[in-house]
């Protein structure tokens, strides 16, 4: 774990929202500090050396490459939570990883096998695929960027410092370090992609081996190395045999893309690209250490594949069968009949899909943990990725790449690495650190789309976030959702003019990330209506109110209830009672302990949204029956990105036209029919969108 160590004279002791308790480390570009915000959450917090903070360019590049930064969803990466690039203190907050760079666990433990090996592969596969799909390069994937928290694998150092350098005003640091660089790299060729595939098949095969399998004792060496040096992968197991000899191809045309490699470490078909229901699969098998592993089965030598060196899946596997396939296999927690991403060809699979999501955002200037490399800061320090022209899912380069045009480069690179030796002397400059053109620029970045709305207009796909525990109401079977907030987000989909309707579980816990970080477009997960900084809804789709839930029979009002007993779950809904009656509470951990309790006489009420209670009793042979005690109202709005004012207005549009048809009083209907419940069914007061 990093060490911490106490503030010194002169540092400061509070950086926006964060009061900054230690420092993580220190480099050429600035101080890395350990933050705590109000509500526990610890941060890295990178502040910019003050020498700095008066270079508009740097301050302007800084701007620039943080908003960047925010386009990757961060599956196995790290979450921006907070910045100012425009007081006299600049500095990046992002997520705190508590973990050790994966350089010092194999240097000190050895090499990785088995389960911790494919664990590993597959949660920087995710990360990376995460960041091409943000049209970002990392161009400085290694070990040392790899962080093994106790939730996985994270991919950190996205390169402030690399972004700095390229000012010509700051220390010199690495573009790719020289024994994880790329053969396009050397040779000065066009980047992309396809150059971070090859520094992650030089990770994992790192991590498996033990040693930098392009090191040499100079920089001339490793670059021979890499043009020339065919990496042995005999002792990896297949399917992960095959992906790092493909990524570590010395033409960028031959390499899979970052989808690709997830999709075959995953089992999956390798015809389309990877979606969010994969990554948020990847993160959870990367991160999940408690379930035994099972691998996808190899199917037999020389049967074709869509990615060229790759053998074909042989059968249907895993998130994209339908349940009742031979092929898929078993949803963790769930029958067999479901859908797993491992399943192997007519047997059973371990992995079900995962429930949370990862929070977008970058970390990391260089080195381990805050250990400083080449002059850099440590990797806890916020960094942000720099773009790849043409998008993250741009195709390699066509041309084929002979052996004579890679001694040409070798022998342009040869020139390249004298001059730098020449410069060492006169500049101090480090030997093994790459450094790039002072004068160089990039384009700016391609537009995101500034609404749902838009997004759904132009490509037709839409991401929904749902409740994947509530009967009734949302539930997860297998891969499929159902429920009455379900049905909502379908017809909510259809009239925005989707045709492509994906829907993600998330939990109170996790749809304000989700929402930032992009995982999702909107959330329909009986979130009320709330004052939120972070979100804005649309709706209401349902106005709840807080009631009672009762056996048919003598109870009748919350009168009735005094000196009875009632489950005291964690809701709100427990207090409004005991405000209006004095009842004895007996304590429940959810919903389903108090159903249970309710049904073998335990007690002899249950509080709740009414919704909810209704799904929850739905479900039972036992007729039961809702006070309509109106304790409270909340109001379920669409949850959606604040400033979203388009898609707003048209989600509430859309919903009120649902009650006015009589669709809700429909759903209603079906989804908790056999409960004695006077639901709301007229048009509610929809939300002002702003």
């Amino acid at each position: 774990m990093p060490q911490i160590s106490p503030l010194v004279a002169g540092d400061p002791t509070q950086l926006g929202s964060f009061r900054l308790t230690g420092r993580i480390g220190e480099g050429g570009q600035g101080i890395v500090f350990l933050g705590v915000d109000q509500h526990g959450e610890r941060a890295a917090v990178k502040l910019l050396h003050v020498k700095f903070t008066g270079d508009k360019s740097a301050r302007s590049r800084f701007a620039r490459e943080l908003k960047a930064a925010k386009r990757v969803a961060s599956f196995c990466t790290a979450r921006v939570m907070e910045a100012d690039l425009d007081g006299d203190t600049p500095y990046i907050a992002s997520e705190y990883i508590d973990g050790r760079a994966l350089r010092e666990i194999v240097e000190t433990d050895g090499p990785l096998t088995g389960t911790v090996l494919d664990r590993l592969a597959i949660g920087t596969a995710t990360a990376l695929t995460a960041i091409h799909h943000a049209s970002i390069i990392h161009r400085d994937l290694k070990p040392d960027n790899v962080l093994i928290a106790a939730d996985g694998p994270r991919v950190v150092d996205f390169g402030i410092a690399r972004i700095i350098d390229s000012t010509g005003t700051i220390t010199s640091r690495a573009i790719g370090t020289p024994a994880y660089m790329a053969p396009e790299q050397i040779a000065g060729e066009e980047i992309g992609p396809f150059t971070d595939v090859f520094a992650w098949g030089a990770t994992i095969a790192f991590a498996a081996t033990g040693v930098a399998v392009f090191e040499g004792n100079s920089i001339a060496t490793v670059l021979n190395r890499i043009l020339t040096h065919e990496v042995d992968v005999g002792m990896m197991p297949e399917p992960l045999r095959g992906v790092v000899r493909g990524a570590l191809s010395k033409s960028a045309a031959d390499r899979p893309s970052a989808d690709q490699i997830l999709l075959r470490l995953l089992g999956q078909p390798e015809t389309v690209g990877a979606s969010t229901a994969l990554l948020t699969r990847g993160v959870q098998v990367a991160g999940d250490d408690t379930t035994p592993f099972s691998r996808v089965s190899v199917p037999a030598p020389g049967t074709a594949s869509a990615v060229t060196g790759f053998p074909a899946v042989s059968g249907r596997t895993g998130a994209q069968d339908p349940p009742g396939h031979a092929a898929a296999g078993a949803v963790q927690g769930h029958d067999s009949s479901g859908t797993g991403a491992y399943g192997t060809p007519g047997g059973t699979g371990t992995y079900g899909p995962a429930q949370g999501t990862g929070a977008h955002g970058t970390q990391g200037s260089t080195g381990a943990q805050g250990l400083p490399a080449h002059g850099g800061t440590g990797a806890q320090g916020v960094g942000v990725p720099t773009r790849e022209a043409g998008g993250g899912q741009a195709p390699a380069p066509s041309r084929k790449r002979g052996r004579a045009k890679w001694w040409v480069a070798f022998a342009a690179a040869l020139a390249v690495v004298a001059t730098i030796a020449a410069m060492t002397v006169v500049k101090g400059w480090p030997l093994n650190a790459l450094g790039p053109d002072p004068g160089s620029t990039e384009d700016p970045l391609p537009p995101s789309y500034a609404s749902v709305a838009e997004k759904v207009a132009a490509t037709g796909k839409i991401v929904i976030g749902v409740k994947a525990d509530l009967p009734g109401v949302g539930l997860r079977r297998g891969d499929a959702f159902e429920g009455f907030d379900v049905d909502v987000a379908r017809r909510v989909a259809e009239g925005l003019g989707a045709r492509d309707v994906e829907f993600v579980a998330v939990s109170p816990a996790t749809r304000v990330r989700a929402l930032a970080e992009g995982s999702v477009d909107l959330v329909v997960a009986t979130y009320s209506i709330v004052d939120d900084p972070e979100v804005a809804f649309a709706g209401p789709y349902y106005l709840a109110h807080r009631d009672v839930l009762v056996h048919r029979g003598p109870i009748d009002s919350l009168g009735d209830l005094k000196g009875k007993k009632i489950c005291a779950v964690n809701s709100p809904s427990v207090g409004a009672v005991q405000d209006k009656v004095k009842v004895h509470p007996v304590p429940a951990g959810n919903y389903a302990e108090c159903m249970n309790m309710l049904l073998d006489g335990t007690v002899d009420a249950v509080p709740g949204d009414d919704l909810i209670l209704a799904g929850f009793a739905g479900r039972e042979n036992v007729r039961f029956r809702l006070l309509g005690a109106g304790l409270s109202d909340e109001r379920y709005g669409v949850g959606l990105r604040k400033g979203d004012a388009r898609t707003c207005k048209a989600i509430s549009g859309v919903l009120a036209d649902l009650y006015r048809k009589g669709v809700v009083k429909e759903l209603l209907a079906k989804h908790f029919g056999n409960v004695e419940f006077e639901p709301e069914t007229k048009v509610p007061a929809m939300e002002a969108c702003e």
